[in-house]
């Protein structure tokens, strides 16, 4: 051996060692920000191509020297881990595909086998179950935001299998969080199956307007705008359906915010395929790389029950950094203040948050009951639910029951950061709080979308049964309004065929145009929406918002009271109103379509909208070089 030639064996266990520091160290680092140096990112991934490199070439003496191979899992574990981190760092969605990309091998090679087995027949030992169960959570995370349903229920699948085979390798409370993880997980995926496969949350072009193609208004010269480029996703509410950190409503909106890849949602989800998760719909990994003439997807950070002081930290950080061009979106989600939730338990032995008021539904018999349900928060009228002080300031909770100032964000928070250009979209019961930040604002563009004080009654619920109901109705109508449609009239995604559903959506897009149409013709339209309007998923939002309040205004079952009605600041103008014939013919349309007319009020039925007391004394109203795969450190057996 050469002098001064460090022996492969050594290098390895050092790089490893030096690999477990860094990786340690990049962890920790926050996930927001512009202004940061992605050094340690670089050097991170630098140590783990080497150490990859190492075992592929010298597997042999490695394993002789005591590699085992778990360990390999480990470092594919890392590198994937290290991809995840940066894509919630950017919203780059090349760095997503990386990841799955080193999952899908560990998996496929089963890097962590020896977890299971042991020459005794005794349970693994605790340190190795944990690695694989924790390998499947990460990896079933990175295929959510994916899309990959069919390999989130395989994964689902082997983590319960798991859990119940390695029980007896762990301590009692940890059997316990590992079997609230798959509950966790199985309670997720009940919810969000139906539908999930009839059209894309992403931005897609085989469904949506080319941004080069979006039209403008007449009395604009250009398209230009401003351009969403970060966003700020905060969603939290007692016992609120989610996996890990990430909540539905906020996956919902987090799926919103992306470029689907060009015309890969449609060419990777066969004609015969089921659309329930369980199909042969693999997908092909080069259908998925982006287009590279898309623009980059809006930088997101998620934040799961914060302090309100991390949250203003966030907050702070985001617009400092905000391009000149830019918009920030801010989307909280919250059942209102932290002493107002009451839980219902279920047989399930889980417990679901009842926190607005439910309004009963005739015409159970006309449709078949939603197998995706809808929360239904209440109105914050009575004594009960009232606060201790009539005057307090409304707020929304980020943290835990019981919590009080640490956790309680209010509207006037928010007022300081109104310097950066700001679409606020607010889903709560103490929602119209909100309408004073427009008020007091500092003068920079800001646009709010506001939920209803209280949601609509879906269609074959009983009063007892829709107390157990727990997801936002208002984020679904942002999100998904078809599906929202749907699900409003009692039609689940197991009782519609997906052609059907795919006509029902051509029905919708058709009338989404004219509402776009009439809405940049208007005379009446508010400057603050010409700026909005430039960006695509911006312009997206608003429309599905216009026509979730024309829904909710005629639907006949909240009797056209104005507390189940969602605001928007500034005014949008009267030819989109839900008053308008425009939105009126937008609605009975799809509904006639589902040929269920008879829910909404007709033309000749119109009534003025019932006003609601005023019980909140409202006011008036980018990449680092060489991010790319790198085919030296692909996974081999």
């Amino acid at each position: 051996m050469a002098q001064g030639v460090i022996p492969t064996t050594e290098l390895f266990w050092s790089l490893l060692d030096k690999g477990d520091r860094r990786f340690s160290r990049m962890r920790d680092l926050p996930n927001f920000g512009r202004a940061r140096d992605d050094g340690d990112f670089q050097k991170a991934f630098k140590i783990y191509t080497q150490l990859w490199k190492l075992q592929q070439e010298h597997r042999q003496k490695l394993v002789e020297a005591g590699l085992r191979r778990w360990e390999i899992g480990e470092i594919a574990s890392r590198i994937a881990q290290l991809y995840y981190g940066q894509y919630l760092r950017t919203s780059d969605s090349g760095y997503l595909l990386e990841a799955y990309v080193f999952y899908e091998a560990i998996l496929m090679r089963e890097y962590f086998r020896d977890a299971a087995a042991t020459a005794t027949g005794a349970p693994p030992e605790a340190p190795l179950a944990s690695k694989q169960l924790r390998f499947l959570a990460r990896f079933l995370i990175v295929c959510l935001f994916l899309g990959r349903r069919d390999m989130v229920s395989r994964l689902a699948h082997q983590l319960k299998t798991l859990v119940d085979e390695y029980k007896g390798s762990f301590q009692e409370t940890e059997v316990k969080e590992w079997k609230h993880v798959v509950q966790e997980i199985i309670r997720f995926l009940k919810l969000d199956t139906p539908f999930m496969n009839m059209r894309p949350l992403r931005y897609s072009f085989v469904y949506d307007t080319h941004p080069d193609s979006l039209p403008i208004a007449a009395c604009c010269k250009s398209r230009k705008g401003l351009v969403l480029r970060d966003a700020i996703l905060s969603s939290y509410s007692h016992n609120e359906v989610k996996f890990a950190e990430l909540t539905l409503d906020t996956f919902r909106m987090l799926q919103c915010l992306e470029w689907e890849p060009c015309g890969s949602f449609a060419l990777t989800i066969p004609a015969d395929s089921s659309y329930n998760g369980t199909g042969p719909n693999r997908m092909n990994i080069q259908q998925d790389i982006r287009d590279p003439s898309l623009p980059s997807n809006p930088r997101k950070v998620i934040l799961y029950r914060p302090t309100v002081t991390y949250f203003l930290v966030v907050l702070a950080t985001v617009c400092e950094e905000l391009p000149p061009d830019g918009i920030l979106l801010i989307y909280l989600s919250s059942s209102g203040d932290s002493g107002q939730n009451v839980s219902v338990p279920l047989s399930s032995g889980f417990s679901l948050d009842v926190g607005r008021q439910i309004v009963s539904c005739d015409g159970a018999d006309m449709i078949s009951p939603p197998s995706f349900p809808i929360k239904f928060p209440t109105i914050p009228i009575t004594e009960s639910n009232k606060g201790n002080n009539d005057n307090e300031e409304p707020r929304l909770c980020l943290g835990s029951r019981g919590s009080k100032g640490p956790n309680n964000l209010y509207p006037s928070d928010l007022v300081p950061f109104t310097r950066k250009p700001l679409f606020l979209i607010v889903d709560s019961y103490n929602s119209n709080g909100f309408k004073n930040i427009y008020r007091e604002g500092k003068g920079m563009t800001m646009a709010i979308l506001l939920s209803p004080v209280s949601e609509a009654p879906v269609v074959g619920y009983s009063d007892e049964s829709a107390r157990t109901q727990n997801t936002s109705q208002f984020t679904m109508f942002l999100t998904a309004p078809v599906q929202a449609f749907c699900l409003l009239l009692g039609i689940s995604g197991m009782n519609i065929e997906k052609e059907t559903y795919d006509n029902a959506d051509k029905v919708f897009s058709s009338s989404i145009d004219e509402l776009e149409r009439a809405s940049l013709e208007s005379d009446e339209l508010h400057p603050t929406w010409f700026e909005v309007l430039g960006d695509p998923f911006l312009r997206r939002f608003l429309l599905r918002f216009i026509f979730c309040r024309a829904v909710l205004a005629l639907y006949s079952s909240t009797c056209r009271q104005q507390s189940f009605l969602p605001s928007c600041i500034p005014d949008l103008p009267d030819s989109v109103s839900p008053e308008s014939e425009l939105c009126k013919s937008a609605v009975l349309q799809l509904a006639n379509f589902f040929d269920s007319g008879r829910c909404f009020v007709s033309s000749q039925e119109t009534a003025p909208l019932q006003s609601f007391p005023d019980h909140h004394n409202m006011a008036d109203q980018s990449l680092p070089e060489g991010h790319e795969f790198h085919s030296d450190i692909k996974c081999q057996l």
